[in-house]
């Protein structure tokens, strides 16, 4: 609400271009239905802010990459992978002592880019519902090392990065790292304070009112200053990416 009334305001300003940056966009888990009555709120949200009158709107990975064309105007997607491979590159990770693990089917993307990048193999935790509300981990798909970096792209409750790290220690996994682009945290996280999670590495995209032992932050604030200069001068976003990305 915050956001529109600003950008309400300086609409009635006459303003010449507003551009909205938003590091975590709420809702964002919300892309698609899953049940028969269910709302698609990434929409909704979107519809609100492009009604509100912003002429570009920035985010900080967007949970699915087509939340960008549920908007009218230009978006950017920027993401986080850079600060996590800066951060890896710190702790000595690489090809021969360590593997990159994508959570889940739908984060293999992400976790490509990172391994490709690092030149490092991936591996894939399998799930598979046990009842109506539980959910368990049953496989491992691929070679495991040393040390393994689950990455995702935002972490909440911590359940599924706490089994994780148990069933990767089991495998004879070391130390269990994870990156996390946006740090929710809406629950109780004492669990995974407690966990088997030697290192959790997150961005400062929401601001951090709850922390545990393991917890490392990067900062997003240089990405975001680059990517505000650019689009202030008309330039291309393009090398931002592209280092990200990696080749």
């Amino acid at each position: 609400m915050e956001l529109l009334i600003m950008m309400d305001a300086l609409r009635r300003a006459s303003a010449q271009r507003i551009t909205a940056v938003v590091p975590y966009y709420g809702y964002s888990r919300q892309d698609r239905k899953h049940g028969a009555r269910d709302p698609i709120t990434a929409k909704l949200v979107a519809d609100l802010i492009t009604a509100a009158g912003p002429h570009r709107l920035l985010f900080l990975e967007l949970h699915a990459d087509q939340i960008q064309g549920f908007f009218n105007i230009p978006v950017d997607n920027l993401l986080a992978d850079s600060l996590f491979v800066e951060y890896m590159c710190e702790k000595q990770l690489n090809e021969h002592n360590a593997v990159i693990v994508s959570p889940d089917v739908g984060g293999t993307r992400r976790a490509r880019r990172i391994a490709k990048y690092l030149k490092m193999k991936i591996a894939l935790l399998e799930y598979r519902n046990t009842s109506d509300t539980d959910e368990k981990i049953i496989n491992v798909v691929g070679d495991l090392a040393e040390n393994a970096v689950i990455v995702d792209d935002m972490i909440d409750t911590g359940s599924r990065l706490i089994a994780a790290a148990i069933i990767l220690k089991e495998r004879g996994v070391k130390r269990v790292y994870a990156c996390a682009t946006h740090a929710v945290f809406s629950g109780n996280i004492s669990d995974l304070e407690n966990s088997m999670v030697d290192e959790l590495v997150v961005t400062d995209s929401i601001p951090l009112k709850k922390k545990i032992k393991q917890l490392s932050v990067v900062s997003v604030a240089h990405m975001f200053a680059e990517a505000i200069r650019r689009i202030h001068n008309e330039e291309a976003l393009d090398p931002l990416l592209e280092y990200t990305i990696g080749e």
